[in-house]
């Protein structure tokens, strides 16, 4: 070859989508993938990586991230700089950002901009939460913005969501966003909870003989969220939307959502990490308390049982940064959510290998099915020539663990303390430059806005 490239990565097993784990080196210029060729063939590059005896997959995406201090807008370059180091130092080098405003977006899209632009490692999209009827009535200008995704709470009911600013709504709202949603192409992200059935379990009495984290689970029964799931599920049929179920915990929520998926197929489900490592039993506590809850080990293992059955499609973090003080209390006053972006690679990865599920259906998973249903691929999301050269090193022989500093997030703790894995992410790059290197966070803070024009079916060519 008589061309000079930026980049040479050598000597590593390279995840092919399509083909597996390949002998096979990659030619970087000009932030894309420009060449892979084999590993004796010759090439002219500024810079030779060394990978030999790793593992080379593309950059891992974290499809549900909530960032800011009040998790609902970044508005400081600290809310995109320590989240984006903690996503980047795990592999990630893509997130999605929910941001969440009774506001028009317009703005808030700008500010929100201003805050990731040069602050952050990874580059980032944008979800809009709709809460009311001005989001609907721009709901194609948020589509011209490159923003084709939308959350809508089903449990902000009355002055359920007061507290971040949102108003209450109901079924017949959802309708409306889902019949825009189909009309230009979009997906919904449901958060699926019956707040009236939690609000009953909330008031009745609690059952003091129960672990923190096992009293959550009972005060948020998994048939709350699948209740709502099946809902929200079935109006997608009516609407023609597509339909992402976000952070689906249980496998009462995943067995309503298959049934509805087997007449009508655009309908999507995400789960998280914390879903598929942690359980009730588990001794974070209330440093572990989210919504839906942490689950049963049963639920654990059904997770895994649909993961490798592929009815998983994605795996995302609920990455939420308020800080540690928030939640050193008893688990009714603690905050609800917890960062966790920096683990989605290392441990779906080494959770899923120590399992026997194949690489390929964890690459998948954990980033090139949300390449495809948010309308990014073949962009982002896999490694093949004129990608973006997104790309995550592992080191599968090197064993690493888990504490508060190495995930880098403002909020100074992490539920998975001290957990080690077998394996470690060596490099992170994104876009042909390094986010992390050698383990180590680099200088380079350089996300950019990924434009998005179709979610869902629309995006997948249906």
């Amino acid at each position: 070859m008589s061309n000079s490239y930026d980049l040479r990565i050598s000597g590593g097993d390279v995840f092919l989508e399509g083909i597996g784990r390949s002998e096979v080196d990659l030619l970087i210029n000009e932030g894309r993938i420009a060449a892979i060729i084999d590993r004796e063939q010759e090439a002219d590059a500024s810079e030779v990586l060394d990978v030999t005896g790793k593992l080379v997959l593309p950059g891992a995406i974290d499809p549900h991230v909530h960032l800011g201090k009040d998790i609902r807008v970044p508005r400081d370059p600290d809310d995109a700089e320590r989240e984006t180091a903690s996503a980047a130092a795990g592999g990630i080098t893509t997130m999605l950002v929910y941001l969440m405003s009774s506001d028009s977006y317009v703005g808030e899209l700008e500010s929100a901009r201003a805050a990731m632009s040069s602050n952050s490692h990874t580059d980032f999209g944008f979800h809009f939460v709709l809460g009311t009827p001005g989001h609907l009535d721009e709901f194609k200008d948020y589509m011209d913005l490159g923003v084709s995704s939308f959350k809508f709470f089903m449990n902000f009911r009355g002055d359920e969501g007061k507290y971040l600013g949102m108003p209450g709504n109901d079924d017949s709202f959802m309708y409306d966003i889902l019949r825009k949603s189909a009309e230009h192409g979009a997906m919904i992200n449901p958060h699926p909870e019956n707040i009236e059935l939690v609000r009953m379990f909330r008031d009745s009495d609690r059952d003091e003989t129960l672990s923190p984290l096992a009293a959550w689970n009972a005060a948020r029964p998994p048939f709350v969220e699948a209740e709502a799931a099946q809902r929200v599920a079935y109006l997608a049929s009516v609407t023609g939307a597509s339909v992402y179920c976000v952070h689906t915990s249980s496998r009462e929520a995943v067995e309503a959502i298959t049934r509805q998926q087997s007449s009508y197929p655009n309908i999507f489900i995400e789960t998280c990490t914390q879903y598929l490592t942690l359980d009730t039993s588990s001794e974070a506590g209330s440093y572990a308390k989210v919504n839906p809850p942490i689950r049963s080990r049963e639920d654990v293992e059904y997770l895994w049982e649909a993961f490798e059955s592929g009815a998983i499609d994605s795996v995302g973090s609920d990455h939420n940064a308020r800080h540690r003080t928030n939640k050193e209390k008893d688990i009714w006053s603690a905050s609800a959510g917890f960062p966790g972006s920096g683990g989605v690679l290392p441990l779906t990865l080494a959770e899923g290998l120590r399992r026997g599920v194949a690489l390929e259906k964890i690459v998948e998973a954990v980033s090139t099915r949300a390449a495809k249903l948010f309308g990014m691929y073949p962009r982002k999301g896999t490694i093949a020539v004129g990608s973006d050269a997104d790309l995550v090193v592992i080191d599968l022989d090197r064993p690493s663990t888990i504490t508060a500093q190495t995930q880098y997030s403002a909020a100074e703790y992490t539920p998975w303390e001290n957990t080690t894995l077998p394996l470690s992410v060596v490099h992170t790059i994104v876009r042909g430059q390094f986010a992390l290197r050698d383990g180590n966070l680099t200088d380079h803070r350089a996300g950019e806005f990924v434009h998005r024009a179709h979610s869902g079916a629309a995006a997948l060519g249906g």
